[in-house]
């Protein structure tokens, strides 16, 4: 249960630095992490990936309302 509990506390500490690199690489360690059962390598990952994607969602997000703001018009301060 410690290694489980070290990879969990991993996962959360590479969601919580927001770095797409670092989930990734986390995300590829855990693809050959043999002490780990498959349930808990697959709730893992998947806490991972579901972050990678909340992450691009939110950014294209931004993006998109930046974009409206610079274009409906008037002055830009």
């Amino acid at each position: 249960m410690k290694h489980r509990d070290e990879v969990f506390a991993l996962v959360e500490a590479a969601i919580q630095n927001n770095v797409i690199r670092e989930m990734n690489e986390l995300l590829g360690q855990l693809s050959s992490d043999t002490e780990l059962s498959r349930e808990d390598r697959f709730a893992a990952q998947q806490r991972l990936r579901q972050a990678v994607f909340m992450r691009d969602r939110e950014k294209e997000e931004l993006a998109a309302q930046r974009h409206k703001w610079l274009t409906r018009g008037g002055i830009i301060k």
